[in-house]
């Protein structure tokens, strides 16, 4: 997806690239696909073993011993260490929560649920929308986005509220929900013949964001991933933040090979403020996506962001480059960008004050 596709409410499209390189663009890969391909590059490793259908419950810190529950009864394992990557609701993290006197957790929700829904392929199997972008519908407390499959469909997810006088709670019935739809998106409703089957199939998730410190106990156990640091989706950095974890960690191991407790503790110095920038940044950019990107104005911001880009290569990146297709640390491009529209807010005032001041110098002559 090479940029950002914006529907507004009479049907007109204004296509937004991510990029000034138009090479540069972000993917659209199914979870499934993705889940399977990971496991499958684990299990080339002879020394890895994977077992499914084995929750954790609990971790003893002190031993790394966790207690698994699984279809016929319990079952206790143990490690030298435990690394706990099992999401924003994680065990291994309740178990730190328990246990460790000084542990710091803050769980915070959107007042927005989300929905899946789904537009069809086209008889012949193609896509009924443009394929190369994230298309997105704005509407200002609320949005719905779509994102393309390999098979020519999109999965379409709807951001709204769950209370409201217009809300997942109040839209209940079919002409509820289709009279919703044909208001807000009256584009895409004729590409949706399931969306009131799958409006009322499909569950409404939350979205959380989650904070905690420390990320590790001594030697025995770690946390990587969602389990440490759960984003909301608006940036579509999640996983991509949970790699970057797996980087830094194994560069950690590298560096201290004989001293587990610093690698974890060097781990978690390295890469805490990154990931609560990136929490930051995910909630800003929920505000971009369904309010700011309807804006002429904001659409004007981001062509000076790729005019001066080409003009200053290397010397000005906007934002969401620096965040989406470099390596720079989270904390570093938040910082940088604000520095950024510090100076080209400042020289834009300051040229339009000279303009002023020249003009009324000449009506003064």
């Amino acid at each position: 997806m090479r940029g950002r596709m914006i529907h507004d409410k009479s049907g007109a499209l204004h296509f937004t690239p991510y990029d000034v390189d138009p090479k540069k663009c972000i993917n659209s890969i199914g979870r499934a696909a993705l889940n399977t391909t990971v496991i499958e590059a684990a299990q080339r490793y002879p020394n890895v073993r994977v077992h499914f259908n084995h929750k954790c419950t609990d971790v003893d810190l002190e031993t790394a011993t966790v207690q698994l529950e699984i279809d016929h009864g319990k079952l206790a394992a143990h490690g030298d260490a435990v690394i706990g990557v099992d999401g924003a609701f994680s065990g291994v993290r309740e178990s730190m929560q328990l246990k460790i006197g000084n542990f710091q957790y803050d769980e915070t929700y959107l007042a927005h649920g989300y929905k899946e829904l789904t537009i069809l392929p086209g008889p012949d199997g193609s896509w009924q929308m443009e394929k190369n972008a994230l298309h997105i519908w704005p509407r200002k407390s609320f949005m719905m986005i779509a994102l393309p499959n390999p098979d020519g469909s999109f999965t379409c997810t709807l951001f709204w509220e769950f209370e409201g006088p217009r809300s997942f709670a109040t839209t209940k019935s079919d002409d509820d929900i289709r009279r919703f739809f044909e208001d807000e998106f009256p584009d895409a409703v004729p590409l949706m013949p399931t969306l009131l089957e799958d409006f009322r199939q499909n569950p409404t998730g939350s979205l959380v964001t989650i904070r905690c410190a420390p990320w590790y106990y001594r030697d025995k156990v770690c946390l990587v991933g969602d389990a440490a640091h759960a984003v909301v989706p608006f940036y579509g950095q999640g996983m991509n933040a949970a790699f970057e974890d797996c980087v830094v960690l194994d560069e950690c191991l590298e560096q201290f090979p004989d001293d587990r407790e610093r690698v974890f503790a060097e781990y978690f110095r390295r890469r805490k403020e990154n990931a609560d920038a990136l929490a930051d940044l995910a909630l800003g950019n929920f505000i971009e996506m369904r309010d700011k990107t309807a804006s002429k104005t904001f659409r004007a911001k981001k062509k000076l962001d790729h005019l001066l880009e080409a003009a200053l290569p290397g010397i000005y990146l906007p934002l969401y480059t620096m965040v989406t297709f470099t390596r720079m640390p989270y904390a570093m491009a938040a910082k940088r960008a604000q520095l950024q529209d510090l100076l080209v807010y400042t020289s834009l005032t300051l040229i339009v004050t000279i303009l002023v001041g020249v003009t009324v110098w000449f009506i003064a002559r």
